[in-house]
């Protein structure tokens, strides 16, 4: 039986290894049909129904911000009863939501199934399932969440190109309806029957860890609010925003989109690295780390001329940062307050990241007509990270007895 501070001896270790198995490929579903499923059909749903692009994403962005905002209400859910109940209703969601999506024939109703949608995303993406690992896995949690990451990552990778496959097939509203079926399918059982296991009590060495309200009150935990939110933003405008940087570097279309590619190797690699990094710093050296290669990395994709190798590089290890970047947030919590209130104090630290998420795609295109090209956005995200780094050394609360 497991036996650590926070199981408790809850679930045995082939039970951790089942709750594993069962949100790595959930998460890779949920995240492939709910996200990365959009930016292929996007083009083809604008062509079919006359809206402009801009108003599909924007019922998109309208998704994810429902999202965050129902994410706060979610983490609290997840303290009290555990994932399985809040995953298996986000999946049961979900599917209507992504049927809605396929079915609607005015703006309206497009909209409104993403908001529905956006209510599904909060109860099965990365953070109902990081709050499961975190409380499950206790002191284990690096290696299950690095294991998470690292095989949810792969989303994007098998469900770009099998939507891909379905449109060309049938049209984006037939797709959706596939996806909708693979998603109820695979997700709702999935939750059900593989998260089963008691909820384990809080470990009782946190017990000094205070209220949640006082903490989400405090300095160090506002502090870490704006830094990761400040990260994120940059994160991912970075990957949003690297094709047409690259094309202004006189890259082709071909190996602008291979560096981007190859960015995510990258990612893959930075996150193999983070348990080593997590045995090898502290909390607050970590996370201004992160946040500083972040920044980095960013100012030289922003001022690198070329040759299209030393970008592609650069492209690599801005995706290391990114990688890493995302087992951060995974477990800037539980490194600073322990598990007790993860799923609550998660919710708040994940609402404006998935905010700055929702809005990086647009702000991007906003800020490279303002500034006269993408170097210079790259520049300000450079700039906006570094002042997170700063932001993230003063994140760390002191000693229960510090005075």
């Amino acid at each position: 039986m497991n036996t650590n501070a926070a199981g408790q001896g809850v679930l045995s270790d082939a039970g951790l290894r089942r709750v594993l198995g069962v949100l790595c490929v959930t998460e890779i579903v949920s995240w492939g049909v709910l996200y990365y499923a959009f930016p292929v059909l996007a083009p083809g749903i604008a062509a079919d129904t006359g809206w402009s692009i801009s108003t599909v994403t924007g019922a998109f962005s309208v998704g994810l911000v429902v999202s965050a905002v129902v994410g706060i209400p979610a983490g609290r859910w997840l303290d009290r009863w555990g994932p399985r109940p809040v995953m298996t209703a986000g999946s049961v969601l979900a599917v209507p939501a992504v049927v809605g999506i396929a079915t609607a024939e005015d703006v309206r109703w497009f909209f409104a199934s993403w908001v529905v949608a956006g209510v599904a995303m909060a109860g099965v993406l990365y953070q109902p399932a990081f709050a499961a690992l975190t409380r499950w896995w206790g002191p284990r949690r690096v290696r299950a969440l690095t294991a998470l990451t690292l095989v949810a990552g792969l989303s994007s990778t098998i469900f770009a190109p099998i939507t891909a496959l379905l449109v060309e097939g049938s049209d984006w509203r037939r797709t959706y309806l596939v996806l909708a079926v693979v998603l109820g399918a695979v997700t709702i059982p999935a939750h059900l029957f593989g998260l089963r296991g008691r909820w384990p009590e809080p470990p009782a060495a946190e017990e000094h860890h205070g209220d949640p309200g006082a903490i989400a009150r405090s300095r160090p935990f506002v502090l870490l609010v704006v830094a990761i939110g400040l990260g994120s933003f940059t994160c991912f405008a970075v990957v949003v925003n690297q094709v047409p940087l690259l094309l202004e570097r006189g890259l082709s279309t071909t190996t602008a989109a291979w560096a981007l590619g190859l960015g995510g190797a990258g990612q893959v690699l930075g996150r193999l690295g983070y348990g080593l990094l997590d045995r090898a710093t502290g909390v607050r050296t970590r996370g201004v780390a992160v946040l500083a290669a972040t920044a980095a990395t960013t100012a030289l994709l922003g001022v690198l001329p070329g040759p299209a190798v030393a970008l592609i590089a650069v492209a690599m290890l801005a995706g290391a940062a990114r990688g890493v970047f995302t087992l951060l947030q995974a477990t800037a919590i539980s490194d600073r307050w322990g598990s007790t209130h993860y799923g609550r104090l998660g919710g708040i630290l994940t609402a404006p990241a998935m905010v700055a998420t929702a809005i990086s795609p647009w702000a991007g295109a906003v800020l490279a007509t303002a500034l006269g090209g993408y170097p210079a956005v790259f520049a300000l995200l450079a700039a906006i990270a570094a002042v997170a780094a700063v932001l993230a050394a003063s994140s760390v609360p002191r000693p229960p007895n510090a005075t």
